[in-house]
């Protein structure tokens, strides 16, 4: 099994990873969980389940990467610590980094099929 890349706070450096799509909603403002789930199906197209959700909030919570605004009740808002903006910000870079390399082994290895604009041929 591959080993996953983390950043040093221990962010997964997968774009799909929960916990890199809650800090990356919450760099646009502090959000409840419902907002939460809208935010990133609108702009991932991933759903996450509350289970799912939740317990990865109740994690970055606890790493100080979030924190609540607020009192604590049926839509409490959370909000990115400077902690989780410095993750979000090194886990981002991670990742440009492995689209940039990829991207550029394509233009020079031409898959049977893809255009290089990215189309099929």
């Amino acid at each position: 099994m591959a080993k996953e890349a983390k950043g040093a706070a221990g962010v997964a450096a997968r774009p799909n990873d929960p916990t890199v799509l809650i800090l990356t909603s919450l760099a646009s403002g502090s959000k409840h969980g419902y907002a939460l789930l809208l935010d990133i199906e609108g702009f991932a197209g991933v759903r996450l389940g509350p289970g799912t959700l939740y317990g990865a909030i109740g994690r970055l919570e606890e790493r100080g990467l979030i924190e609540a605004v607020g009192e604590a009740g049926r839509r409490r808002p959370y909000r990115l610590s400077a902690a989780g903006s410095a993750a979000l910000r090194e886990t981002l870079t991670g990742l440009r980094a492995i689209v940039d390399e990829g991207t550029a082994r394509l233009g020079r290895s031409p898959i049977p099929g893809v255009a290089k604009a990215g189309g099929l041929a």
